[in-house]
């Protein structure tokens, strides 16, 4: 007898046992794949009886109403490496671990089983869109400024594959962030990514403030990660502002959030900032800090085993810095752009950091902000002298890098003999181009300083430029 008939007269003599059993039994719950919780050592949970991949979601249940949602970090033959998002309180040993996949449906005799579907991870795909413009949201979409639910117009994977490097649109356009010795001195172009150089209280947030409210891009995106909660609401109430947040998304993984949610809220911030540039808009990503998003690296890393390897830091931070700011820049070609400002503290001042010098190679340039400078009442404390574009030279005009270099050689000239000049040492007519710095210097300081509700365009930073140096 042929095998379909054969397994079709076997269902039909089934049927009534069936109807039987169901009329008895009762609704029969589905089958569910699940594992236990069997350590927890510090902020990683060990789990056995489940094969998920790495970056997997699942929920470990601590009653029959609570969950707590973590994150495959690793593996270690049949045992698995969770970390929580959120507050692990009130996990007991043996605790299911569900994975965030539905159950696979009842095999039903004569047909192979149906593969199992994943569904949506809400640690993997977020929602993006329009509907975000205006609120403050935290790592995993929720939001935080009590302003009602958000509402999904899309969703996005947190995952990218890396973007091929010859489809990228090159970099030909300015960016105008508002700043003056930036737009005149180290101009920014569309889909160009730096880094914001700076101690603790030397005023990058003043500084990356007056960028959000003054630049010209269609959208911005704010990632900040691991500051200060109290920061978060000064940042918005007194560096961005009204007009700065209704073209802007924020998002807030503070420092008492989980390691895991912090990683999570700067790459939700790049996919953002990824979905706009898709839509064809020029988008300004502020990632308050670079910093605090590789300690988060570190600090996972090192629970689940890594060796420190430079000054306490795992080689995977060093591998998950390129990984997140590749993803900014251009798209293709008649696409949007992403321009990428990333603040790294530098410990003490220290320029030799670790992260500040891996975050030096990968970017396109450097803003170094000088405590000095800052102590002095120089606003933005903006260190002229180490400070680099990489692609100035190819946006702008020849009269205008001839003005730049002149200004920096100037600055340059009367910083050096600084000394000399407050003991009275230098003698008049010795140094022609030094003349020309000390009769010039106070406007080259004016022209560096600028207030924090002063908006000065490119075109007006050419300008005075100009009339600074035709002296």
């Amino acid at each position: 007898m042929p095998k379909h008939l054969l397994n079709t007269m076997i269902q039909q003599r089934l049927q009534p046992y069936l109807k039987l059993c169901a009329k008895h039994v009762g609704p029969v719950q589905p089958w569910q794949i699940s594992g236990r919780l069997t350590r927890i050592n510090g902020l990683v949970m060990e789990a056995s009886g489940l094969k998920l991949p790495l970056g997997a979601g699942a929920h470990i249940q601590v009653n029959e109403t609570t969950m707590v949602e973590a994150e495959v970090v690793g593996f270690s033959d049949d045992r698995l490496f969770l970390m929580p998002t959120e507050d692990a309180y009130g996990l007991s040993p043996g605790a299911l671990v569900i994975p965030l996949t539905t159950p696979p449906a009842p095999p039903v005799l004569g047909q192979k089983p149906a593969p199992q579907r994943r569904m949506p991870d809400r640690a993997k795909h977020l929602p993006v869109g329009d509907n975000l413009l205006g609120r403050v949201i935290d790592g995993n979409g929720r939001p935080l400024d009590n302003l009602g639910a958000i509402t999904a117009e899309h969703m996005q994977s947190l995952a990218s594959r890396p973007f091929n490097p010859l489809q990228r649109a090159p970099i030909t356009h300015t960016m105008d962030v508002g700043i003056r010795a930036i737009n005149g001195l180290l101009t920014v172009g569309r889909g160009q990514r730096l880094g914001l150089f700076a101690g603790s209280g030397v005023g990058k947030s003043v500084l990356l403030g007056m960028m959000a409210r003054y630049t010209n891009a269609d959208r911005i995106v704010v990632g900040l990660i691991g500051e200060r909660g109290r920061e978060v609401q000064e940042f918005i109430t007194h560096n961005l502002g009204a007009e700065g947040l209704a073209r802007s998304v924020i998002v807030a993984a503070p420092a008492d959030v989980s390691p895991l949610m912090r990683l999570q809220g700067a790459v939700y911030a790049t996919a953002i900032a990824e979905y706009f540039r898709d839509q064809g808009q020029h988008v300004l990503l502020i990632m308050d800090s670079l910093t605090r998003y590789a300690m988060a690296q570190r600090e996972i890393a090192l629970a689940i085993g890594e060796p420190p390897v430079t000054r306490g830091y795992p080689p995977s931070v060093f591998a998950r810095l390129p990984q997140l700011v590749e993803r900014a820049g251009n798209g293709s070609v008649g696409s949007g752009s992403i321009t990428g400002f990333y603040t790294v503290l530098t410990e003490g001042d220290d320029q030799q950091d670790p992260i500040a010098d891996s975050a030096r190679a990968i970017l396109d340039g450097h803003i170094v902000l000088n405590r000095h400078l800052a102590d002095a009442g120089h606003y933005p404390a903006i260190d002229i002298e180490q400070s680099i574009s990489r692609v100035m030279n190819s946006l702008i005009s020849p009269h205008h890098q001839n003005r730049a270099r002149q200004f920096k050689q100037l600055y340059s000239r009367y910083q050096r003999a600084r000394d000399l000049l407050s003991v009275g040492a230098y003698v008049a007519g010795s140094d022609p181009l030094l003349d020309r710095a000390i009769a010039i210097f106070p406007a080259l300081e004016k022209f560096l300083q600028q207030g924090v509700n002063e908006r000065s365009a490119g075109e007006t930073a050419q300008h005075q430029l100009d009339e600074i140096l035709a002296v």
